[in-house]
């Protein structure tokens, strides 16, 4: 467990064991644990000829790992050394695609407004 609070705010406490597989709008699902027991340093190729089906949820619908992973396979020499490395790739390729909702924003500032404000 882990304590996110200050001693003069509320304490929030996570449970670093309950992550999930959702990363930045992406779903790794049962691949985020393939991943993590695959051997390193591996290529896109390997990646993808042994889960190139295994689909990521998005947002916006499912896209395969191999689409997200395919344009890696053109750079022949890149080697990924280890889960970190694909999660990260795997979310440059789909950029947008794991956004929500496009232009949205919680930040409370009126786009119509003049003023803006820093905090």
């Amino acid at each position: 467990m882990a304590n996110t609070g200050s001693d003069d705010e509320t304490d929030i406490t996570v449970d670093d064991t309950d992550q999930g597989s959702r990363e930045l709008g992406v779903e790794f699902g049962e691949l985020e644990e393939k991943l993590e027991s695959h051997e390193y340093p591996t290529t896109a190729d390997a990646l993808i000829e042994e889960y190139g089906e295994q689909k990521l949820e998005l947002p916006s619908g499912e896209e395969s790992f191999e689409e997200a992973l395919g344009p890696y396979t053109h750079e022949t020499d890149h080697e990924f050394g280890d889960a970190d490395e694909v999660r990260q790739a795997v979310l440059n390729m789909v950029g947008g695609e794991a956004v929500g909702e496009k232009g949205y924003s919680d930040r409370g500032l009126d786009q119509d407004s003049d003023e803006t404000q820093s905090f």
